[in-house]
């Protein structure tokens, strides 16, 4: 696969978002969130598949032999995912809103298997600060920060011990960094990492194994690569406007898989939507699954 995106398949997602790759199952799974959607790709068979889910899922997580799906009012389990079977998922925690009409957005578990995720008003104009970072415990969700109006593009240094979030609301669209207490899951110390983009809006990202940070250009078609210090090294062009998040897999892990977005007012025959792989020179780190 060249250094170039390249089209997976000619589905068409709403809104593509947390792409995951599991080696045990040697697939790439995602959810279309407005759908209510689950999808499954295997790269060897060029195979999809699909599960319909009773809420909108903002991202998930390896649990188990199973997942952990953030939806719209809690964190819950599904513990089988098969093809031609159903999704049936567990509420594990409900989430205690700030505002009407929320969901959960962004999300992932840090290095030792807490699952991390953030809120956002389901209407992006209200530009409303009512989202929240949570963490998932024994006992429930533990608000980690608020005042967030579109929490993304989280992600965990190699070591772990620096936590990265962006809020991508036009109005915010910046990336900070974060010490990150290994031992009891908790950020300090916030500041700035990437003040703006060259262009577009951050949105998903992930962390390869030299501790780049890669993230997506939401309105601009591109992946930027950040190293650890802050530098923009590296970007990547994307045949879609609204390029959503990016994922390391495949057998060496050296294939960044992309998600998109496709607006109401997407181009006819565009590529909008669509899913994509690059192979860009670097490898990225299995995601750890959750402990909870």
């Amino acid at each position: 696969m060249p250094a170039s995106a390249e089209r997976v398949g000619d589905l068409l997602c709403s809104v593509g978002e947390s792409p995951v790759w599991r080696a045990s199952e040697q697939a790439y799974t995602w959810t279309d969130i407005p759908n209510r959607t689950l999808w499954r790709w295997s790269p060897a068979t060029g195979e999809f598949a699909e599960w319909a889910l009773p809420q909108m899922a903002g991202c998930i997580a390896p649990r188990g032999a199973g997942w952990l799906l953030a939806m719209e009012d809690g964190v819950y389990r599904c513990d089988t995912l098969r093809p031609g079977e159903p999704c049936l998922p567990q509420r594990l925690a409900g989430a205690t809103h700030a505002a009407p009409n929320m969901r959960f957005n962004d999300g992932r578990c840090d290095r030792q298997g807490r699952f991390l995720a953030g809120t956002m008003v389901m209407d992006m104009s209200r530009a409303q600060p009512a989202g929240r970072l949570y963490r998932l415990d024994a006992d429930g969700l533990a608000v980690l920060l608020d005042d967030l109006i579109v929490p993304n593009g989280l992600a965990f240094s190699p070591d772990g011990k620096t936590m990265y979030l962006s809020d991508s609301h036009p109005s915010r669209a910046m990336v900070w960094a974060f010490d990150y207490d290994v031992d009891s899951g908790t950020p300090r110390n916030r500041r700035p990492f990437i003040a703006a983009l060259p262009a577009g809006r951050p949105d998903g990202a992930a962390v390869d194994a030299d501790g780049a940070y890669w993230i997506c250009g939401n309105d601009a078609g591109r992946i930027y690569r950040y190293t650890p210090d802050g530098r923009l090294d590296l970007t990547f062009s994307v045949p879609a406007r609204k390029v959503a998040m990016c994922a390391f897999g495949g057998a060496g892990m050296d294939t960044l898989f992309i998600t998109s977005i496709r607006p109401a007012d997407a181009v006819p025959g565009s590529l909008d939507g669509a899913v994509f792989a690059l192979r860009p020179g670097a490898r990225g780190l299995e995601e750890t699954a959750s402990t909870g």
